[in-house]
């Protein structure tokens, strides 16, 4: 990346320009990503992570959906993993970036068709009501409402019991890098991160300050309240027969929430 004062020309993994900050070093940029609470790579945080942790309270909730689940996430080799170790459990994953450089495990799980590599912004390939419970974490977060319309829909339509969401918490930190499997996380995080690195570059190209910019980046992250009403409006209800079973075995687990977790019944 060029650090030249002036323009500072941000590229793409193929080397081609993607942007320009005026009067902004790109290494500035970088530092502000990267050293900031929400990305970093050394300390970012992972809701699949948080989905590994609370299985045995998500099979308390759900008992016998947990039977046949659907996790669709980045580090979901990592998470079909753990979940094919459980008693009685078939599971399969949708892994919405690129694996190339991932581990010899997660490819077995790929060649074995468990784990598909797919764009969840496009019809999932699988039939309605394929899998008990869809666990989705870390994928929904940064889509816009427009492409959310079309994948929350999706990812009910394949659900036949129940859709449990985890998303992050505004603001917060969470699981290190450190605790996040051996699935091929970084270069997923590095993906995530020249994705903001270009929404920062062309906040500032329309001529708001690296600051603001970087500051409505950040900020992104949606409270509870914006999702509450954004599953009403896509006629989405609370489960809240699973809440309360989950929250009740997670209390008894004496488990402190890193993630917004959001339990929905599927479409009828």
């Amino acid at each position: 990346m060029s650090s030249e004062i002036g323009f500072s020309e941000i590229k793409n993994d193929s080397g081609g320009a993607i942007g320009y900050c005026s009067g902004v070093h790109s290494f500035d940029i970088q530092q502000r990503l990267y050293f900031g609470n929400r990305f970093d790579l050394r300390g970012d945080y992972s809701c699949s992570v948080e989905v590994q942790r609370v299985i045995p309270f998500l099979k308390k909730a759900y008992g016998d959906s947990m039977h046949k689940v659907l996790h669709v996430g980045p580090d979901t080799c990592s998470v079909v993993y753990k979940l094919l170790k459980e008693e009685e459990t078939e599971a399969w994953g949708v892994e919405p970036y690129d694996i190339e450089d991932a581990e010899a495990t997660c490819k077995s799980l790929v060649h074995k068709g468990i784990v598909r590599v797919a764009d969840i912004k496009f019809p999932l390939p699988y039939r309605p009501k394929s899998f008990s419970l869809v666990i989705v974490s870390d994928a929904l977060d940064y889509l816009s409402p427009r492409y959310l319309n079309k994948t929350l829909p999706e990812l009910t339509r394949v659900a036949s019991d129940g859709l449990v969401v985890f998303t992050g918490y505004p603001g917060n930190q969470r699981a290190k890098v450190a605790e996040l499997s051996k699935f091929g996380r970084p270069f997923q995080l590095w993906s995530l991160f020249l994705n903001y690195l270009l929404a920062v570059t062309l906040l500032c190209q329309v001529g708001f300050s690296i600051d603001i910019a970087v500051s409505f980046v950040k900020a992104k992250m949606r409270g509870s309240s914006w999702w509450v009403r954004f599953f009403l409006q896509n006629s989405l209800e609370e489960n809240e027969g699973a809440i309360k079973k989950f929250e009740q075995a997670a209390s008894k687990g004496s488990y402190h929430p890193a993630c917004q977790v959001f339990h929905l019944k599927p479409y009828q």
